[in-house]
Parts: C-alpha cells; structure tokens; sequence
C-alpha cells in the first residue's frame, strides 16, 4: 500500500488477480466500493453485491459501508500483512444463475404436476404355482441328500423310485423343514440281512441322521411292502435323529411326527381319513411285543462302519439278536409264515399290514 499526501494506492484481490485502485487520503470504505464498482477491471461489481475482507483484525466488511472514519485510521496501510479480498458477482452472472434457478424450479414443477395426475394400473400378483408348505427360502436345505437304492437287488430303478417318493412326500418336507432335519442318505434295508428267527428290522437311523435305511421289500423279494407303513417307518426314524432310546421323550417326538407328516400331507387334503392310525397292526410302543415279531429298530445306532450293498453273509450286528438267514431260508420260512397266518385267519396267504406287499 502506498499513502502520499493527497492519495493512497491500495491492492484489491478478486479471483486470484491483483488490482491497484488511487483514491483521496480522505476516502472510506464507501469510496473504496464506488471505485471498484466504476472500475472495468473488476468487471463492474455494484456495491450491493459486494463483500471486502480485510485481514488481518478488521474482518469481513458488509454493504452499506462505513463512511464517517477515513480507511488511512482503520488500515494498517504501512503493514506488508494488509491484504483486502473482493468477494462479489457481475449482475449478469447472479441473473444468470437465478435463471438456471428458476428453470429448474419449473420443470420440478411440471415432472410432479405429471406425476399427479398419472395413475399406474394396479398390478395383480399370482400366487405361484404350486403348494408351498414353508414360505422360508432355506426349508428346501431340509431333505435328504441323496437317495440310493441297493443295487444288487432286482429292479432297483423302482427302489429308486420309491425312496423318491418318500423324500418328496409332502408330509414327510414339512415335518423334516419344521424340524431342521437333513439326512445325507437315504437307501433301502436288505432284508436278509436284517432278518433272524427272532426278529425283522423295519429301519435304521445312523449316527442320529447320517443314514437312514427302510425296509422296502417283502421278505420273499418278490413286491414292496405298504407305502405309508414305510412311511411311518421313517417317522420312527426321524425321531432317532433327536432321540436315541426309546423312552417317552423319543415317543412324543415320533407322534408329533407323525401327526405333522399327516397334516402337512397337502395332496389328501392334511387331514385324516379316519381315526385309525395309519400303521397297521399295532402301535409302536408295543412293537417289541408283537407275535409277527417284527421291529421297528432297536434305537439308533451309533459309531461303527456303513457300506452300501453290503453282502448277505455279512457278520450281524449284536442287536438283531441272531446269526443272518440266507435267501434261500427267507423265501422258505416266509411262504410258511404265510400259510400259517392264513390258516389261522381262515383265509388264503396273504401279506400282512406290516409287510405291505404291491
């Protein structure tokens, strides 16, 4: 700044450019501001858009601007540290900008007057196809892994088939998503292989749900024993994914199975027949006392080795309580069971309800 008896010479910064503008010894901050609106290369800023900021101490000075004192009292003209910022907009670039403003003020304005008055069609949304039993997306994660019949045995395609069916019964995917029930295996029990003078076994469950194994066949391999005594087999076993033993917590499980399986079973309707039970002759906590000396199973086993397709001559396991009959004495002892029951029932051989022949 430079100060001579009758002028001084004072730098305006504006936009990063300096600018030397001479006023009176006697000029204030109004003169300053009439100087820079005349000025042209400080394109023309009227007063009432400008804002001066003085450092250091005076701070931000605001139109109107002070005209008693004159600015050689209120400047430190002799300090190199004085430096005086224009801060301000040309009239054409504030209209400019109030322009853009009220464009698009405008076409706000018109996108919600379109939006008023458009009405979207209602959107009708169908069911998909289907019955769902669970909504959750994660229930389909509860089944069973895989299903794989005995292949050394006649016509295992229809085992397959079977063993399908069981996994895909309705009932059976409700009660196993409501319970978190995933089995990796499900195949079908060699008959001769669980078979002994003292007992049938009807199914086993695995290590509480790695394999479970049903009964499938007839003993004389020649049909497959009744679906839904098969399928009320597998409650059993399912319980055995919770329950090893056969006490009254394992029990009350297997009915609330079963019951679930019955309600859940979409395709008839989830609701009884009949009073009757679906298993047919007796109930199952009376199984081991049974005259047909059929099992359910001797409780779920635990530990030890599973092969697929094990042989017949296979050492049996301690709880089928006798050495393994051979086909041969199967088929043998089974045709004489047969007549026997029939001519004690005075009728001809027929299968029984817990063999389940088709």
């Amino acid at each position: 700044m430079e100060q001579q008896d009758d002028t001084i010479t004072l730098t305006v910064h504006h936009h990063g450019s300096a600018h030397s503008l001479t006023l009176p010894a006697s000029a204030t901050f109004h003169d300053l501001s009439l100087a820079i609106s005349s000025s042209a290369s400080l394109q023309e800023i009227p007063p009432e858009n400008q804002k001066l900021l003085v450092a250091p101490k005076l701070g931000l000075q605001k139109p109107p601007f002070d005209n008693s004192r004159p600015l050689s009292q209120l400047l430190p003209l002799d300090s190199p540290k004085l430096k005086i910022t224009l801060l301000g907009s040309k009239p054409q670039d504030i209209k400019s900008l109030n322009d853009t403003i009220d464009n698009n003020k405008q076409r706000l304005a018109a996108r919600r007057a379109a939006h008023r008055e458009f009405r979207a069609p209602p959107v009708s949304r169908r069911p998909p196809a289907g019955v769902h039993t669970l909504s959750s997306p994660s229930s389909s994660a509860y089944t069973f892994g895989r299903c794989e019949p005995l292949p050394y045995l006649p016509n295992p395609e229809r085992s397959l088939k079977f063993l399908e069916r069981l996994r895909d019964d309705a009932g059976i995917k409700f009660a196993m998503a409501k319970h978190r029930f995933s089995v990796p295996l499900l195949t079908e029990m060699n008959p001769a292989e669980h078979t002994t003078h003292e007992s049938r076994t009807l199914g086993l469950n695995r290590n509480k749900g790695e394999v479970i194994e049903l009964r499938l066949r007839t003993d004389a391999y020649d049909g497959y024993r009744d679906y839904r005594t098969i399928r009320k087999t597998l409650c059993h076993e399912l319980a055995h994914c919770v329950h090893s033993e056969h006490d009254r917590a394992f029990w009350d499980l297997t009915k609330q199975i079963e019951d679930e399986v019955e309600k859940g079973d979409w395709t008839r309707g989830g609701q009884r027949l009949t009073e009757n039970e679906f298993y047919n002759p007796q109930d199952w906590e009376t199984e081991g006392q049974r005259s047909d000396d059929e099992w359910v199973d001797h409780g779920g086993w635990t530990g030890g080795e599973f092969v697929l397709g094990g042989t017949a001559t296979s050492s049996p396991s301690p709880d089928q309580g006798g050495l393994a009959l051979s086909r041969r004495e199967i088929l043998a002892r089974a045709a004489e069971d047969r007549v026997k029951r029939g001519q004690q029932r005075g009728k001809g051989p027929s299968s029984s309800g817990s063999e389940g022949q088709s």
